[in-house]
């Protein structure tokens, strides 16, 4: 163990470039509620959580949508209680007219029980809702790589 000790994810921020488009994808489609929001010229950010707990900050900072090949944040994974969650969450996605990575839920490699949808926020993004089980019987898209990893 580290002199540190154990370390666990607070929150996680994310620069936006258009925060009122964010808070709709995210307060309205993935079911986040508004802990505060600032709304100041230049320095407009929102806290985003579930049950009065910290999740989730948006910053609207960002003079561009979000770029895959520069270092910094690979995707965001949230897990759901379980794979009909997914579903009902690829649904409202669907809905809302979202941009998946791939059709349906799919494993996170070939066999894994482990799986949910990849998809992009209003910036780019690249998103994941998964469940711990219920994906064994989906077909993985890449065999030799998780499918989290490159999309």
């Amino acid at each position: 163990m580290s002199a540190i000790g154990t370390l666990n994810t607070g929150h996680i921020g994310l620069n936006v470039t258009d925060l009122e488009r964010s808070l709709g994808f995210y307060v309205d489609v993935l079911g986040f509620e508004p802990l505060r929001e600032g709304k100041e010229d230049g320095r407009r950010f929102a806290f985003l959580g579930q049950g009065g707990r910290l999740v989730l900050t948006l910053w609207q900072q960002a003079e561009g949508g979000y770029d895959a090949a520069r270092a910094g944040l690979h995707h965001l994974a949230f897990e759901a209680e379980s794979i009909e969650r997914v579903r009902a969450a690829e649904a409202a996605l669907t809905e809302r007219g979202a941009s998946f990575a791939y059709e349906g839920v799919v494993p996170h490699a070939e066999g894994a029980s482990s799986g949910g949808i990849f998809f992009h926020d209003p910036d780019g993004t690249r998103l994941e809702i998964f469940a711990p089980t219920g994906a064994e019987h989906a077909e993985a898209p890449v065999e030799a790589a998780p499918t989290c990893g490159f999309f």
